[in-house]
């Protein structure tokens, strides 16, 4: 059973992550090759292997490679990161989550966007409290 996934991931994990998500599958040798900026295989190595102590990966055995794997999908990873971002600066609080977003962004956003987001409050209006 994957552990949570309320740790906060540095930024290296995440662009190891995206590069799982993306491929699916991949050894270290792949990640470093999709990898921006100067690494080391082994500091590569590494960060998988912490990432797997987290819960966020695993590893199958190929032979003698690992071949990494996402331990969880993409939407449930994305929905935990989120939870951890509004409790963090939001206090909680999805409302100022969205002011926040609109507030900064918002004169960014396209009509169509605009449409989608108000449908999508209207569905969380439908569905009833949480």
């Amino acid at each position: 059973m994957p552990k949570p996934l309320h740790n906060a991931l540095t930024r290296r994990e995440r662009q190891i992550m995206d590069i799982l998500y993306r491929r699916s599958r991949a050894t270290a040798a792949e990640v470093l090759e999709d990898l921006p900026g100067q690494t080391s295989y082994s500091t590569v190595r590494t960060q998988l292997r912490v990432l797997e102590e987290k819960g966020h990966v695993r590893h199958e055995e190929e032979g003698l490679r690992y071949v990494y794997v996402p331990a969880v999908p993409r939407h449930a990873a994305r929905k935990s990161a989120l939870r951890h971002l509004v409790d963090t600066f939001f206090e909680g609080s999805t409302e100022k989550a969205v002011a926040a977003l609109l507030g900064g962004e918002g004169s960014r956003l396209t009509e169509e966007e605009l449409d989608r987001i108000t449908e999508l409050v209207a569905k969380a209006r439908k569905d009833g409290p949480r």
